[in-house]
C-alpha cells in the first residue's frame, strides 16, 4: 500500500473489537500478529493482502500493540504454505465468505450482463459494481485476472441482448437502407468518392461536422437530415436503452471505416448505424436551430452596420446641418413675425437648399430603426428568404413544459400550437446522445 496512516484511520478499521479478539486468543507469535492483520485486512478490504508489502508499517505496528507481539515478529510469518491457508479459511469463516468457485464467477458475469453492463460500459465502473456485489453475496473476489474475464463476458453477453433488441425494433424497409447507406462507401476520412451533390459519398456527409454560418451550409445540414430521415428509423427503436450504452454505440459508428461496420454480425451493424442515424438527426436539429439563430444575427448585425455607415458617412456629407440650423433658429427669434420666405430662407440659404434637406430627410427616413428594418428586410428578401424557410421547413419543433403535460407540435410558419388529433402518452426520453461532431 505504500502510505501513511493517521491515527484516526487506525482506530476505525485496525482495531480488534468483539469476537475478533477470540479468534487470534489462541494463537502465539507471529501467527498471532500475522492472522490479526489478515482478519483486519479483509474486513475492510473483502481480500487478503497479497504479502507483507500491502501492509502500512503503521497498522502493522498498531495491531502489534494490541496482541501483545513485536511488530518485528511478523518477519518470520509464512506467507505461503499450510498456515497462510488455514488462517484464510478461518477468516471466511468467521466473516462469512467463501471462495468464488466456477458456478459463481457464471452467476456473476450473468448478474453483471443484466443488472450492470446495459446500462454502463467503462470497465472500472462495472468492476467496482462487481466488488460491490461479491462483498453483498459473502463471495471473495477472484484474482484480477479472472475478474477481467468475468467483465469482458459480461460485456459481451449485454451487447449481444441490446443489439438483437434494437436490431428487431428496425423494420425491414429501414434495415435495407441503412445497409445500401454503407454498402459501397469508401473508407476514405473525406469521402472523396463522387456520390454527392458536392462530391462527397452521402454516408461521408451525414458524419462530417457542419461548415461555415452560410445558406450553403444551411442548405448541406438540411439535406442530411432529409437523408437521415429517408431511412425511416422508428421513434421508439431506442427506447429503454441507456444513454451511455447509446452514446458508446453512436461514438463507435463514427469512428468506424465503413468496411469495418459492413463486416459486423446483421445486428451489430443495424444497431451501430441505427445509433448514429438517431444521433446525427438530433445533431444535425441542434446545429440547424443554431444556424437559424446565427444567420438572423448576421442579418441584422449587417443591416446595423451599413446603416451606422450611412449615417456617419452621412454626417460627414452634411456636416453644415447644425450651422444652418443655428442660422434659422437665430433668424426666427429675431424677426418672429417676419414672413418666412423673407426670414427664414435666407438663413437658410434659399429655398433651393430647404428643399434639398427636405429631399435628402425624406429619403432618409426618420430613425436608425426604420433604416435598418428597411436594409434587414431587403437582405432577407433578395438573399436568405429562400434558405430560411427552407431551414424553418425542415425542423420540427417541439415544446416540452415544465408541468408535467405531453409535449405539442409548433407550427413553425403560423407560430401557433397545433393539436394533435390524440395526446401522445408519454413525453419524450432524453436522447443520450453525446454532443454533436
Amino acid at each position: 500500500m505504500g502510505r501513511k496512516v493517521d491515527e484516526d484511520e487506525l482506530i476505525e478499521r485496525w482495531t480488534l473489537v468483539g469476537d475478533e479478539l477470540g479468534q487470534v486468543a489462541g494463537k502465539r507469535g507471529a501467527t498471532r500478529l500475522g492472522f490479526a492483520l489478515l482478519l483486519k485486512f479483509y474486513t475492510h478490504w473483502g481480500r487478503f493482502p497479497r504479502g507483507r508489502g500491502e501492509l502500512p508499517g503503521e497498522a502493522i505496528g498498531y495491531v502489534a500493540r494490541q496482541v501483545g507481539v513485536p511488530a518485528t515478529d511478523l518477519g518470520f510469518y509464512d506467507w505461503d504454505g499450510r498456515t497462510f491457508e488455514y488462517h484464510r479459511a478461518q477468516v471466511r469463516k468467521f466473516l462469512g465468505f467463501r471462495e468464488c468457485t466456477v458456478a459463481d464467477a457464471d452467476k456473476l458475469a450473468f448478474w453483471l450482463a443484466g443488472e450492470v453492463c446495459q446500462r454502463e460500459r467503462k470497465v472500472e465502473r462495472v468492476r467496482e459494481e462487481l466488488l460491490a456485489h461479491c462483498r453483498a453475496e459473502g463471495i471473495e473476489p477472484p484474482t484480477s485476472g479472472r475478474v477481467g474475464r468475468i467483465i469482458s463476458s459480461a460485456l459481451s453477453q449485454a451487447e449481444k441482448a441490446l443489439t438483437l433488441r434494437v436490431a428487431g425494433r428496425v423494420p425491414a424497409g429501414a434495415a435495407a437502407r441503412m445497409t445500401a447507406l454503407i454498402a459501397e462507401a469508401s473508407d476514405d476520412a473525406d469521402g472523396s468518392a463522387d456520390h454527392g451533390e458536392d462530391g462527397r459519398e452521402l454516408f461521408a456527409q451525414i458524419r462530417s461536422d457542419p461548415g461555415n454560418v452560410s445558406l450553403k451550409t444551411v442548405k448541406e445540414e438540411i439535406a442530411k437530415l432529409r437523408a437521415i430521415r429517408a431511412v425511416g428509423l422508428p421513434a421508439g427503436v431506442f427506447k429503454g436503452i441507456a444513454p451511455k450504452v447509446l452514446a458508446a454505440w453512436r461514438t463507435r459508428a463514427g469512428m468506424e471505416a465503413p468496411s469495418h461496420l459492413r463486416g459486423h454480425p446483421e445486428e451489430i451493424k443495424l444497431t451501430l448505424l441505427a445509433a448514429l442515424l438517431h444521433c446525427r438527426e438530433r445533431d444535425i436539429t441542434d446545429t440547424l436551430v443554431d444556424l437559424l439563430i446565427a444567420v438572423v444575427y448576421r442579418i441584422n448585425a449587417r443591416a446595423e452596420k451599413k446603416i451606422t455607415d450611412e449615417f456617419v458617412a452621412d454626417l460627414k456629407r452634411v456636416s453644415g446641418k447644425e450651422n444652418i440650423l443655428f442660422k434659422i433658429t437665430e433668424a426666427a427669434v429675431g424677426a418672429p413675425d417676419g414672413v418666412v420666405r423673407e426670414v427664414v430662407f435666407p438663413a437658410a440659404g434659399g429655398q433651393g437648399r430647404m428643399m434639398e434637406l427636405l429631399a435628402e430627410y425624406k429619403a432618409k427616413g426618420n430613425t436608425f430603426r426604420q433604416h435598418k428594418q428597411r436594409v434587414f428586410k431587403a437582405s432577407y428578401t433578395n438573399h436568405y428568404r429562400a434558405g430560411l424557410i427552407e431551414l424553418i421547413g425542415a425542423l420540427d419543433g417541439r415544446t416540452t413544459r415544465s408541468t408535467g403535460r405531453s409535449s405539442r407540435p409548433w407550427s413553425w410558419s403560423s407560430g401557433t400550437r397545433r393539436r394533435p388529433p390524440t395526446p401522445p402518452s408519454t413525453t419524450p426520453t432524453a436522447s443520450g446522445c453525446p454532443s454533436r461532431g
